[in-house]
């Protein structure tokens, strides 16, 4: 399988993650990328470097707004006494914000859900190089590739319209489904199998009908991003139906995360996308330092055949995944699994 990736994503070394009160390592680093990359190598898979790509798309996702605080807002920070080297929010105005405040710390609680998506010199840059990485595939894909995957490092699906939050500053697969639809494409669904909602897709496309959202994911009512995610929310307007959520129990095995995806591509295949897109976190694995289910590499593997039995084609790009002996190996078994 063609794979593609960018050395852009280094730029982005985050310091800060703040965990139950502690400062602590961010599991979101560079060398998971390193980790997946070499073990899809060593697996025979073809990686191709990611060529830059038009950033004019970013802005039929996220506001312009934004997008001006992730690429400008570090030096406007950088320039205050006394700051520390990422953007750090310490301030949110929550549910009662009447403006939209100029000042830097205003902006950053207003931009910056928590404290896990820290903006540093090199963020802006990673992330458009982890849409690189999105949109490549998406051209692989145009181009008859019916099976492709994209290592994007920073990850996505935790970013909303105007926010980022949880190791997301950019959203890669909503960008590359908007893409895909100005292409021409007459049905674009998302299926997000990491083992957090994504949120941030489900809040971008809600009100959509022309893409179809549906994430298995941990039930978020004890485990983040705790706010949505819940099977009751089915899109609004003239997206109602096209939002599907099926969280699973915490400890949940391979077989509840299998029937789970089994469930959501008989949903997918009702509704008949000319393209499936998989946001590929692997973070539901047993190991994985973020889990809360029970699935083994072997589920992963199962998921992928479920999953390849769908006849259109099928780009696939990295969500989460983080720093665990087999987390190279989950991603092989899965690549293998789907081809």
């Amino acid at each position: 399988m063609k794979i593609v990736y960018s050395e852009g994503h280094r730029s982005h070394d985050p310091q800060t993650f703040i965990h139950r009160g502690r400062l602590v390592q961010s599991p979101e680093r560079p060398e998971r990328a390193d980790m997946l990359l070499s073990s899809a190598i060593n697996a025979g898979h073809e990686a191709l470097e990611a060529s830059q790509t038009d950033a004019s798309i970013l802005a039929r996702v996220h506001t312009p707004r934004y997008l001006d605080f992730l690429e400008n807002g570090i030096n406007e920070w950088l320039a205050m006494p006394h700051a520390g080297p990422e953007i750090v929010p310490n301030t949110h105005p929550n549910r009662f914000a009447s403006h939209y405040a100029s000042h830097i710390v205003a902006r950053s609680g207003f931009h910056q859900a928590d404290t896990a998506c820290p903006v540093g010199r090199g963020t802006w840059a990673a992330s458009r190089s982890s849409v690189d990485v999105a949109l490549n595939v998406g051209d692989l894909i145009a181009r008859g590739q019916h099976r492709a995957y994209g290592l994007c490092r920073p990850p996505g699906h935790h970013a909303c319209t105007e926010m980022a939050w949880g190791f997301c500053y950019l959203n890669n697969i909503a960008i590359l489904a908007e893409s895909l639809r100005m292409k021409g494409a007459g049905g674009v669904a998302i299926l997000d199998i990491d083992i957090h909602h994504g949120n941030g897709t489900q809040q971008i496309f809600y009100e959509r009908p022309d893409v179809l959202t549906v994430s298995v994911h941990a039930d978020p009512d004890g485990f983040p991003v705790f706010f949505s995610g819940y099977a009751d929310e089915i899109g609004s307007g003239a997206g109602e139906g096209f939002n599907v959520n099926l969280p699973l129990k915490h400890g949940g095995d391979d077989g509840a995360f299998v029937d789970a995806i089994a469930a959501g591509m008989h949903r997918i295949a009702d509704f008949g996308p000319d393209v499936l897109l998989v946001a590929l976190g692997l973070d539901a694995y047993r190991g994985d330092p973020l889990s809360v289910l029970d699935v083994t590499t072997d589920g992963f593997r199962k998921a992928a055949r479920v999953i390849g039995n769908f006849d259109a084609p099928i780009a696939m790009l990295q969500e989460g995944g983080y720093p665990c002996p087999e987390l190279g190996e989950n991603l092989v078994a899965f690549l293998g699994a789907i081809e």
